[in-house]
């Protein structure tokens, strides 16, 4: 029996939990500045037509999106003194740091040259991102075999991930993005976009080292059964396709898919509801920008009780349903003509407090699902004789930064059928076009959100089930 199946029960130190979930803070920041930031600095301060920045996004979303299953396989095959995931880990910082330092600070360059260089500046940051991101969080699995144990550190993982984000966007807010002498609006002021690019670049390289380093003495317990990288690129996609051919992954692949279209979906109106449907002010919406620290603490503090007491399918399907059936209500309230007028305080109370709890239940909800996705591992070991972390958590990322474009386009079709005007001030839009779109809206995400239950039925692994795959490989060795 080898090391790494010595105990099962392992269960690791806080310092490795806070270790291994500090580098997704340089995935939540890249992710963040792409949705949030980006199509408005490169349109709106920079001056690059808003058409060709969306067609840069999407061609480098497509290749990003292309590299997920390539890197995982090849992360999976690799054989170093450093382990599987760590060369890949190390080689990404500095790369990724530089390009997104570079790419807030653009060259004055003609539409043509701009379009290039930004093209050229995200698909690098995006395929190096991955080559952090997939190798990173496909350690899982290897930092532990204990069925508890991963959904606590996962919780870790996805604390960082919306922490490390929400910090920058409310630095952004708060700090970088206000008016000077020159630029009397602030979301124009070129500087603090440039300031931002170099703040961002240094911590998404400090968080990818600190992590990489801090986990570094853990490759001790990894697994080595399959050989290093080998064969043609046809044998590589040949064994994806045996490693995915999983009834229980299908589940999670299905799920996935609905799930991260209703995250698009959600996403894409985001700040058109808060700033036209609920008419927030500015400053209500930074201090709804930064309880979402608040929410990822208690996706930390719940995901894990969670799992233990219910089992994780249980418990991701219970979660799901008290957040889908929170997130809603708002809105619903709104329509039924029952939550005070736009611009009493009370409002903003009970909206930012409903959306902080329901997110911090589908943050403990998305922990505890990146903790089945680890259990996937074993059981495919047993059945291939292979170890493909990689590839698993490769597939399920891939879906999801694919199909939130779907959602993101249902939500520009959801524009266009309700007929929300442009360039609108907010309050003169018509009573009748917000109560379609809040219309709209609340059917349109609880259909995605109760398919992305629904397939989680189907998932098979529970706490005996993975206990059973650890004995039978623990007495292979």
């Amino acid at each position: 029996m080898t090391a790494e199946h010595s105990d099962l029960h392992q269960e690791l130190p806080l310092s490795a939990r806070i270790f291994h979930g500090i580098g997704a803070m340089a995935y939540g920041i890249k992710d963040n500045g792409f949705a949030y930031f980006l199509l408005l600095f490169y349109s709106t301060v920079v001056g690059l037509d808003a058409a060709l920045v969306g067609s840069a996004l999407l061609i480098a979303m497509v290749l990003d999106a292309l590299s997920d299953p390539v890197i995982g396989y090849w992360s999976d095959r690799t054989r170093s003194r450093w382990g599987r995931r760590h060369p890949f880990m190390y080689a990404s910082a500095l790369p990724v740091a530089a390009c997104y330092a570079l790419l807030w600070n653009p060259p004055d360059w003609g539409s043509t040259g701009l379009f290039i260089y930004l093209l050229t500046m995200a698909v690098l940051i995006r395929t190096l991102i991955t080559l952090f991101e997939t190798p990173s969080s496909s350690l899982l699995p290897e930092l532990t075999h204990d069925y508890d144990e991963r959904t606590a550190v996962q919780s870790w993982r996805l604390f960082f991930a919306w922490s490390g984000g929400t910090a920058l966007a409310v630095i952004m807010f708060g700090f970088l993005l206000v008016p000077t002498e020159t630029q009397p609006v602030g979301t124009l002021n070129r500087e603090g976009y440039s300031t931002y690019g170099w703040l961002a670049g240094a911590l998404i390289f400090c968080a990818i080292l600190i992590s990489a380093l801090g986990t570094q003495k853990y490759v001790r317990y990894f697994g080595d059964e399959q050989p290093a990288t080998r064969g043609s690129l046809q044998s590589a996609f040949r064994e994806i396709r045996e490693t995915l051919f999983d009834k229980n992954f299908f589940a999670l692949f299905l799920s996935s898919i609905a799930g991260s279209v209703a995250t698009g979906l959600t996403a894409a109106l985001a700040f058109l509801m808060l700033t036209y449907f609920w008419q927030f002010s500015s400053l209500q919406i930074f201090y709804w920008t930064a309880l979402v620290v608040v929410s990822a603490v208690l996706g930390l503090l719940i995901a894990s009780p969670m799992a233990t007491l219910l089992g994780k399918k249980r418990a991701v399907i219970t979660l799901g349903i008290l957040a889908f059936t929170i997130q809603p209500l708002p809105v619903f309230l709104r329509l039924m003509g029952v939550l005070p007028d736009n611009g009493d305080p009370n409002l903003f109370i009970i909206v930012v407090t409903i959306n902080t709890l329901d997110l911090g239940l589908i943050i403990a909800m998305q922990a505890v699902l990146g903790s089945m996705v680890a259990d996937l591992v074993e059981q495919a070991q047993v059945t291939t004789g292979r170890r493909s972390e990689g590839v698993f958590f490769a597939a399920l990322t891939f879906v999801r930064k694919t199909n939130q474009g779907i959602g993101i386009f249902i939500a520009g079709l959801m524009l266009q059928w309700v007929d929300f005007p442009e360039g609108a001030v907010p309050g003169d839009v018509g009573e009748s076009v917000l109560w379609n779109l809040g219309a709209t809206l609340i059917p349109s995400q609880c259909l995605l959100w109760a398919l992305m239950l629904w397939a989680l039925v189907y998932y098979r692994i529970d706490r005996q089930q993975h206990q059973a795959n650890l004995v039978q490989l623990a007495g292979k060795q």
